[in-house]
């Protein structure tokens, strides 16, 4: 399971697209260079020529846009229809989308102070705007008529689709509410906004004002060569030349918990991660909790839902939270039990290596590297050399070129938001152009921790033209050093497969409407893509392809291969405990039912006694940096990844039974989910490609739970 985060905005669902163009205007004022399509390869954003100051004009001018678009569909005199009132709306808002797509992929991977107070400033405006027309009267008359009368339509499964998911958005947006009660909403809407970009600014920036600097070689006891150079190269970029610095993104604390010999700076590094946003300084991310929860709360039950995790999942697979709390919980039987035998296991290391001391949660990563090798015999730096991250890349593209017969050819005349991102044009068999991607591996100061897929322009069909998409993938990867280039760990190698997945299913869209297409679906149909692709990511197949040493150029060795097989099922009760713990603490957040004071520590502490985790072990992400449920538009969704588990292990199934690389069994995916987007109910678009409701069979046994 991947701790990932596939960003949306909560307000760009709102906002699709036409042709609409502002024209009074000149070319030389600020915003104007996104009042038209970009003049540029395969229109792609022209970063190269976009100023800081373009956009907040383009966002009042695309706001501004949208309210006359909208205002000419609610004063049509013809009768509403279909098209002119459903397709019209899913096609408004041309210019607010494109301006938004790009600000707010940079506000992720790229951002500043000046990118971050802009954000705040929009943030209430942009909440208006949406609420405007989501809570429209006339413009809702409209579509309910058509909504309400569909005989004689003949109106496709695709155009039906749309239909309902319009005239659902505006109800679930409190269309029907009195007026009170919509100006109410109207705020908690602005505050919401408001709070949940707080949260991930804080988080940002809490995480990069830790450096735990050690001047000391001898501290470093344990640490490998390239974490050594790492930690060498950040202290060099920090005015620490001479020294060595640690920081709070992944590629740092986390294999410094893994091998460092120091437990006494195991557990400061450690401590600094998890106390993130619980700090009780201007970065402190509780009182924002406890409001978010409260807003959350107030807004569900205004729209008739008992609790917040109530109105998320009626759009969603698991339909209530009591099919979400079967899942986990179920899991959580397994997983506890194992984590528990895992446990004892590292605490037997500890003793025979003369420790006098009790398993802590900062002892579990360094212990667990240790089991790992005294049983497998597998070492994550033996493995790193065949992990390049550039032949890695080569490898998801090797295996979506076998799959479903894309290719990848590096673009050198696209300009990009930073240096160190690619782009590359990808094309189907017969040469066709499916999409633009881009890659962005590396942490920045400027850059959200995790990784995740977003588009700068979503695909869809107007005017008989395919539009076709402009693709992400960015991540926080190990950098390269001097020495070295960027070697990647089992777990970043899995990632990066992930990430691709996700962007799969934004490339290979083929559908007609905006509002429907690439990942437009369910929080917990939209992991199905990324994580099934994580199977190809370390099956012996697929490794000899991609995986050679950096150095000698050696394809990965057999006997390697057969290590990581071995160790495949290795601490799954510890990776899992931690994840359903998190998966747990989310839902317990969104199924309270009466808004009070929350103590978040308290909160938090008694959620994870009820369900009796281990001392040893703590949530995947504790409440201040659960950036996923209280920014990245996961609240009541974390469970997902598991529920998609369900999905991807049944899924891959058909693949291990007809061969990795079936070109049928990869049409029938690319045909039923990948390029479907939300055209369809997703168990439906599931059955159709499996013939079946997914077995959860196979997840327990990937995870070694049952035999």
């Amino acid at each position: 399971m991947k701790r990932v985060l596939f960003i949306t905005f909560a307000f760009m669902t709102l906002i699709a697209c036409n042709n609409s163009q502002k024209s009074d205007t000149t070319s030389s004022e600020k915003g104007t260079i996104f009042f038209t399509e970009f003049d540029t390869p395969y229109g792609t954003p022209p970063f190269d020529k976009i100023e800081f100051a373009d956009y907040r004009p383009a966002f009042l001018a695309g706001m501004e846009e949208e309210t006359v678009e909208i205002d000419s569909i609610v004063n049509n005199p013809e009768a509403p229809t279909f098209e002119n009132t459903i397709v019209a709306l899913d096609n408004s808002g041309k210019l607010l989308t494109r301006v938004s797509q790009i600000f707010y992929g940079l506000e992720s991977a790229e951002t500043n102070d000046s990118i971050q107070a802009l954000a705040e400033e929009l943030s209430p405006l942009l909440s208006e705007h949406s609420d405007n027309i989501n809570l429209n009267e006339k413009l809702f008359n409209r579509i309910k008529a058509v909504h309400d009368d569909t005989t004689g339509l003949n109106l496709t499964t695709e155009q039906y689709r749309l239909l309902d998911d319009k005239y659902k958005n505006f109800v679930r947006s409190g269309i029907m509410l009195g007026e009170a009660e919509k100006t109410r909403l109207r705020e908690i809407n602005k505050e919401l906004s408001a709070l949940t970009l707080k949260f991930g600014n804080n988080l940002l920036k809490e995480t990069n004002s830790f450096k735990m600097v050690i001047d000391n070689k001898a501290d470093l006891a344990g640490l490998p060569e390239g974490i050594v150079a790492a930690a060498a190269n950040a202290a060099k970029a920090a005015g620490e030349e001479g020294k060595w610095v640690f920081g709070l993104q992944k590629p740092s604390w986390l294999p410094f918990l893994q091998y460092a010999d120091n437990r006494d700076l195991r557990e400061k590094l450690y401590k600094a991660m998890y106390m993130r946003g619980d700090n009780d300084n201007e970065y402190d991310n509780k009182k924002i909790i406890n409001d978010i929860v409260n807003l959350r709360i107030e807004k569900a039950q205004m729209l008739g839902y008992d609790t917040h995790a109530d109105f998320i999942l009626a759009e969603n697979m698991a339909k209530t939270p009591a099919n979400v709390y079967k899942l986990l919980n179920e899991v959580w039987d397994y997983a506890l039990a194992q984590a528990k035998k895992e446990a004892v296991e590292l605490q037997k290391l500890i003793d025979a290596e003369g420790g006098n001391f009790k398993l802590a949660s900062w002892d579990w990563w360094y212990y667990a590297e240790k089991m790992r090798q005294q049983k497998y015999a597998l070492n994550e730096e033996e493995l790193k050399p065949y992990f390049k991250m550039e032949n890695v890349r080569e490898g998801v593209f090797t295996v979506a070129n076998k799959l479903y017969g894309l290719n990848f050819k590096k673009l050198d005349n696209i300009a990009v938001y930073h240096p160190e991102v690619e782009a590359y044009e990808v094309t189907d068999a017969e040469g066709s152009h499916v999409a633009v991607f881009y890659t962005d591996y590396f942490p920045r100061e400027g850059k959200s921790a995790g990784a995740w897929m977003s588009s700068f322009r979503g695909q869809k069909i107007l005017d008989g033209e395919n539009i076709r998409p402009l693709v992400f993938n960015v991540g926080n990867f190990t950098r390269p050093t001097e020495t070295t280039p960027a070697l990647l760990t089992l777990d970043e190698v899995e990632t990066l497969f992930h990430e691709f997945g996700h962007a799969l299913h934004g490339m290979l869209s083929n559908v007609n409407y905006a509002g429907l297409s690439g990942t437009s679906v369910s929080r917990d149909f939209v992991e199905l893509p990324s994580q099934i692709m994580e199977h190809w990511a370390i099956h012996p197949e697929v490794l000899k392809l991609y995986a050679t040493h950096y150095q000698t150029g050696e394809v990965i060795p057999d006997e390697l291969i057969a290590k990581i097989d071995a160790a495949s099922k290795f601490n799954m009760g510890f990776t899992t405990t931690e994840f359903v713990a998190a998966a747990l603490l989310d839902m317990d957040y969104h199924t309270q039912r009466e808004k009070k004071e929350l103590d978040v520590r308290e909160f938090e502490k008694q959620s994870m006694a009820k369900i009796g985790l281990i001392n040893e072990i703590i949530p995947r992400y504790r409440s201040t940096y659960y950036s996923h449920i209280f920014s990245g538009g996961y609240s009541a969704g974390y469970y997902a990844y598991l529920w998609a588990e369900v999905l991807d292990a049944d899924a891959f199934q058909a693949f291990a039974e007809k061969g990795i690389f079936d070109k049928e069994t990869a049409q029938l995916f690319r045909d039923n989910v990948l390029s479907k987007g939300n055209t369809d109910d997703p168990m439906t678009l599931y059955k159709k490609f499996r013939g079946a409701e997914p077995n959860p069979v196979y997840l327990l046994r990937n995870r070694g739970f049952i035999e």
